[in-house]
């Protein structure tokens, strides 16, 4: 099978369509991430908003965002995908025209709130596409190469706003700049030639199945205690590092690190997967992990704070792509799009309460002990993942 894979011309990994969703989904979280590290400034000099409200508003998406992806997944399954994903970026493109229009603080809560339906809907809907686009000994690794568009445009897209805004200031700008990728993505995708499939009808009974894969209920768990440690870190890594390192502007240094970690280890990892071996790189992206937020949660200077990205980095990049492809073999073909539903519910599910429990120790024993509880769980749930969800995967996998 591997000589069929290496040598026969026909089985083409970056295949037009594949490619297309490639440059669909950095569209995505381009246009997205173009506004993300300004919108809080925006509000403030705005909206004359304080920091518990922008931190409010701001989080909005990420609620909507978690409550559409478990019906995203049965939307995909049960209807065209094609339809679902081009109505779904429809509406994901036209929201950046409201942050243009939104003239108060309430309307500008609304429309960010609402970005988060489309959002949470088409990262599920272009996701379970490429998928469907890859050739079936190509589809571990193309799982993994296809995580370097969102990596690469979070990685560079906050860069980029920061150099235009510097240029011009001119949010608006920012706002049309956004819309204008947002829709040249969608115009890529309606260029897609997808296969005929299978749409699941004629059940007797709407169950739990159908927006959740429950055979993957211990990478779940698992997912859900990994994402917790990121979610720690993501929300206060910036306050942490001003307030007890000293670091002002280290924040977007930080990401960056993290993203060449995630973009260097996809790189390596997608040929260990196009291997088939699927298992033995989520076990080694969770054990590099684990060691990343413990040197973040021990050391506390320039070392620990960015040494700590780059091997967080390296782990998630192994980690993350292995379990989207282990998801995806628990699923019949049918399933896809619950499963990749349940994947992204999992880990929005762990960096909200990350954020939570997070806030909770550092408001009362402090931030370091918010970071060794992050660590704590990532701890739990590489434990939990070795013992326990690797062997039921291993168990009840399809493929």
């Amino acid at each position: 099978m591997k000589a069929d894979v290496d040598n026969n011309p026909k089985i083409a990994l970056w295949n037009s369509n594949y490619t297309k969703a490639w440059i669909s989904n950095f569209m995505i979280f381009f246009s997205f991430m173009l506004l993300t590290p300004l919108l809080p400034l925006y509000m403030s000099e705005e909206f004359g908003a304080d920091k518990d409200l922008i931190g409010m508003v701001l989080s909005g998406y990420t609620l909507t965002a978690l409550l559409i992806r478990p019906f995203s997944g049965y939307f995909v399954d049960s209807f065209p995908r094609k339809m679902v994903l081009l109505v779904s970026y429809f509406f994901f493109m036209a929201l950046f025209a409201g942050y243009i229009v939104a003239g108060t603080v309430a309307l500008f809560a609304v429309v960010r709130t609402l970005h988060g339906f489309p959002f949470g809907a088409t990262t599920v809907a272009n996701s379970t596409v490429a998928i469907d686009v890859l050739h079936p000994t190509r589809r571990a690794e193309g799982i993994g190469y296809y995580g370097l568009s969102n990596n690469i445009a979070t990685a560079i897209g906050p860069t980029v706003a920061l150099v235009i805004y510097q240029a011009c200031e001119s949010y608006d700008l920012l706002f049309v700049l956004s819309l204008l990728f947002a829709l040249f993505g969608l115009v890529i995708s309606s260029t897609l030639k997808l296969p005929k499939k299978e749409i699941v009808t004629n059940k007797q009974k709407l169950s739990l199945d159908r927006f959740l894969l429950l055979k993957g209920w211990s990478l779940g768990i698992a997912m859900c205690c990994l994402s917790f440690s990121y979610g720690v870190l993501a929300t206060y890594l910036a306050i942490y590092g001003k307030e007890e390192l000293g670091i002002t502007g280290g924040t977007g240094l930080f990401f960056m690190i993290l993203s060449i970690g995630l973009i260097c280890s996809r790189l390596v990892g997608s040929r260990t997967l196009r291997k088939g071996r699927i298992v033995e790189n989520a076990s080694f992206g969770v054990v590099v992990s684990v060691f990343g937020y413990l040197l973040f949660a021990a050391v506390h200077n320039l070392w620990g704070y960015y040494g700590a990205a780059l091997i967080i980095g390296l782990g998630n990049g192994h980690m993350f792509p292995a379990f989207q492809t282990m998801f995806i073999n628990l699923a019949p073909h049918e399933q896809r799009g619950t499963a990749n539903s349940t994947l992204l519910v999992s880990w929005d599910i762990g960096v909200g309460l990350g954020i939570l429990v997070g806030g909770a120790l550092s408001e009362y024993w402090g931030y370091h002990a918010a970071f060794w509880g992050a660590w704590a769980v990532n701890l739990a749930g590489v434990i939990f993942f070795l013992f326990v969800a690797r062997k039921l995967f291993l168990k009840y996998k399809l493929r």
